[in-house]
């Protein structure tokens, strides 16, 4: 029997999940549904009354063509002739199991590491159950939680051995994520076979019909992948060439840009959108996302003012962008200088999918992962990479997390996960006035949002025009300092912008101090 891990149906027999119904009509109706492989998992019942219901769900099984596999416990699966088991780390050896089962029995093993992964492996495993992908409520202990970066890594790791393994994730895995789910947690040369699902399906009012919206995400892309070919496909020097039209395409689509942003800085940004050709709105409130997402705009995640409200409104608006496939920057503003701001990033990152993260080093640092990173209030803090290591640090990020990413400073380096390029414009007064920092992540949401299938061009040509509109504006002889340098950088912004709309480009020619960093 072929093994098809797509839709992996695990029961759950708790009152809670059930609600009263026959565990047996729950899985039918989910077999009906489409889901390929059912794994029954009883914790409390007695051995007697495990064997009446495994037979009663083997022959219901057998009919839709699936096998059923049952947890840990080989006696009952030899007891009803079930297709295999799946084994945790604490049950009965594989290799003691093999030689109680039939030999064309599926066995499954559970792997919450790289060294488990292996282990089962070399051991004859027919596929990994890896997990715990999200925190739920039997699996709190954030040390078991990979995510989808630390699944991802099994996954480079099972691909290095050379052999073939299925692979099933598990752990929180609902209609919302699951899409995500597949897509970032692929390393380069494997990904997920399927994803194991409880609650999702058996506590859904209608089984049927879950298992099969299961089905129709398993099989499709998410929304915010595009399928056009990508700026990675041309050089540099021919990337740099379509700036000028990206500008002058954003400044026809008149994009909105949904901030949620901090307060210190919501005037500037919304100047600054506004000077550049765009329509910001700045709401925290994520109920709103909903209404906002259909103008087709672009959703901005700021965390510099935190409050015990921001963190469930910042992730009701993840998910309605994400669920459009609209553009979401992510700017995790003083990422390490609390415990509830590590915290929230990693609330965040679990919560859904940022098209660009963009960030200074320290941030950077933080949301990769990093241990030691230390920020006084919103400031990188000191930095401990050169240019090779922040070309890196950009690099390995985007490469994990399957999107865009800007580390910002004196130098920018922004990354597709395939290469960095190096942005060198920009002036020093951009450093002395709150919120320039902050308005980067809105104006690459203004270009994403009107080019989203060129991500990489989108954000490239958002930081230049803004960096040479501040270089413009530093050089005008009104300017004497900050105070000046402010009403000048609007006009510059306003003045590129009216350039652009006429197609004119020669604010840009030979402008642009961009170098892609050999890794």
């Amino acid at each position: 029997m072929a093994l098809d891990l797509s839709v992996y149906l695990v029961t759950d027999s708790t009152p809670a999940i059930l609600k009263g119904r026959d565990l047996c009509t729950v899985v039918e109706e989910a077999l009906k549904g489409g889901v390929t492989i059912v794994q029954y998992r009883e914790k409390k019942a007695d051995t007697g009354a495990q064997i009446v219901t495994a037979r009663k769900l083997h022959q219901i099984t057998k009919a839709y063509g699936v096998p059923l596999l049952i947890n840990d416990r080989v006696d009952v699966a030899l007891a009803v002739g079930a297709e295999g088991v799946h084994l945790g780390q604490d049950d009965m050896a594989i290799e003691v199991a093999k030689k109680l089962l039939p030999e064309d029995a599926i066995i499954g093993i559970s792997a919450g590491s790289v060294e488990e992964a292996q282990k089962a492996i070399a051991a004859g495993a027919d596929y990994l159950g890896i997990g715990t992908m999200f925190a739920t409520q039997t699996k709190t202990n954030t040390k078991l939680i990979l995510g989808t970066a630390g699944t991802q890594a099994i996954l480079e790791a099972i691909s290095e051995t050379g052999r073939t393994v299925g692979t099933v994730s598990i752990g929180g895995i609902k209609q919302s994520n699951v899409q995500r789910v597949l897509y970032q947690s692929r390393a380069p040369n494997k990904g997920l076979d399927g994803v194991a699902i409880v609650s999702g399906i058996m506590a859904a009012d209608d089984p049927k019909a879950a298992a099969a919206e299961f089905v129709k995400l398993v099989a499709s892309p998410p929304a915010f992948v595009h399928s056009e070919p990508s700026a990675l496909a041309r050089e540099t020097t021919a990337l740099l060439k379509q700036v000028p039209q990206a500008i002058q395409d954003m400044v026809k689509a008149h994009p909105l840009v949904h901030n949620m942003i901090n307060y210190v800085v919501a005037n500037f940004v919304a100047n600054v959108a506004l000077s550049m050709g765009a329509s910001p709105i700045m709401s925290p409130y994520g109920d709103e996302a909903v209404d906002l997402r259909q103008f087709g705009g672009a959703l901005v995640i700021n965390m510099g003012t935190l409050t015990s409200e921001s963190i469930p409104n910042y992730l009701k608006a993840l998910q309605a962008y994400n669920e459009r496939g609209n553009p979401v920057v992510y700017d995790p503003v003083g990422a390490a200088a609390t415990g509830i701001r590590r915290g929230a990033v990693k609330q965040l990152m679990a919560g859904g999918y940022f098209d660009l993260i963009k960030g200074n080093e320290g941030e950077i640092r933080q949301v990769f992962g990093s241990s030691g990173v230390t920020q006084r209030g919103v400031d990188s803090g000191p930095s401990s990479l050169d240019d090779q290591g922040k070309a890196r640090l950009a690099l390995e990020l985007a490469k994990r997390e399957r999107n865009l990413v800007l580390l910002t400073g004196a130098v920018d380096y922004l990354s597709d996960g395939e290469r960095v390029i190096a942005v060198e414009n920009g002036h020093e007064l951009l450093g002395q006035v709150t919120g320039t920092g902050c308005a980067v992540g809105t104006v690459a949401g203004c270009f994403l949002a009107a080019n989203p299938k060129d991500k990489l061009l989108a954000v490239l040509a958002g930081l230049l025009m803004y960096e040479i509109a501040a270089e413009n504006a530093a050089a005008r002889e009104d300017v004497r300092g900050p105070g000046s340098f402010v009403p000048a950088f609007l006009d510059e912004l306003y003045a590129i912008r009216q350039a652009a709309s006429k197609g004119n480009d020669s604010w840009f020619s030979e402008r642009a101090k961009v170098r892609e960093i050999a890794l």
